[in-house]
């Protein structure tokens, strides 16, 4: 593979959603409210889990952390695409653009492992009810936690190594709304079948299996729910089921993009808003609206704020 000394492309040209200056101005106050319902739904949650003692279990720790990553991850691509729907030339620097991949992989893979973690969590809620807080104690819930941040950045790194030996000599125009590894790889100026081969299973394949993994963990664990009591069953179940929709949200989007050649198709973009704009800003909406304990510590809340601010 030839060396990356030989690059000499300083930026990338991003051609972004759209082309049509009009229909730019129109998406930026979309955008932009779903960008900020993003930042204010995930605070939010941080804020509720922080401020409620009722909520200082290993499961309401897990998604406050969540939280901090869906923040984190829409703001790695939503407020450069905010600021270039306003500007008809959209550059970002190649130092830029390597700075993106690796975050967006960073955030992006640590989402993937953590997930793992809440199923993970989950069984033992299930299977070993009588142990779980003992099971899943502070010192267990911290180090899953840095496991899936640990996880997230060997894959970030490994992608981002690969990607800064490749040379770029022109052309620097990137059909999207971010920098991304199979966008960015097409403009190497050189052969990059391996390389491509290797960013599948790197990437792809681990997505896709993972995702199988964890359907195959939820099903597990809705079977084992038949033998406890109406209530606990119910409840237990709701929550299962608003994990396999994050997961679902996450994952197949993912898999579309990354488990095949990377070859330009027409829902490409599509699916890239699908898990960097829009699944950020549900996540939080679903864990609340199906979540009895957050909605009702959110109330608490509100009213600890109502009393505070008439003092």
């Amino acid at each position: 593979m030839a060396s990356g000394n030989l690059t000499c492309v300083s930026e990338f040209v991003l051609l972004g959603l759209s082309q049509t200056q009009e229909l730019q101005l129109f998406l930026f106050p979309v955008f932009l409210f779903v960008y900020t319902t993003t930042v204010v739904g995930n605070l939010l949650v941080m804020i509720t889990v922080t401020s409620d003692s009722r909520l200082h279990t290993p499961m309401y720790f897990l998604l406050r952390n969540l939280a901090v990553i869906d923040l984190c991850y829409s703001t790695v691509t939503s407020p450069k695409m905010l600021v270039d729907f306003l500007h008809e030339t959209k550059t970002i620097s190649y130092q830029g653009c390597m700075t993106q991949i690796f975050f967006f992989h960073l955030l992006g893979g640590g989402t993937v492992f953590f997930l793992s973690v809440m199923a993970y969590d989950r069984y033992i809620a299930i299977s070993r009810p009588l142990h779980y807080i003992t099971i899943m104690n502070t010192r267990v819930c911290v180090g899953l936690v840095v496991a899936a941040w640990v996880g997230g950045f060997v894959h970030s790194i490994v992608q981002l190594i690969l990607m800064l030996l490749l040379p770029f000599c022109g052309p620097n125009i990137l059909d999207n709304f971010y920098c991304d590894v199979p966008q960015v790889l097409r403009l190497a100026c050189t052969d990059t079948s391996l390389l491509e081969f290797l960013m599948i299973s790197n990437s792809g394949m681990l997505v896709f299996i993972w995702f199988l993994l964890l359907l195959i963990s939820y099903t597990a664990i809705l079977v084992m729910l038949r033998s406890h009591s109406g209530q606990a069953r119910r409840k237990a179940a709701s929550t299962c089921t608003t994990h396999i929709i994050v997961v679902s949200m996450i994952f197949i989007p993912c898999i579309y993009i990354y488990a095949r050649p990377f070859t330009p198709f027409p829902m490409d973009k599509t699916a890239s808003i699908s898990y960097t704009v829009l699944t950020p800003m549900f996540n939080p909406i679903i864990y609340t609206l199906r979540n009895q304990e957050m909605q009702a510590a959110m109330k608490r809340l509100s009213k600890r704020l109502v009393i505070s601010s008439r003092k």
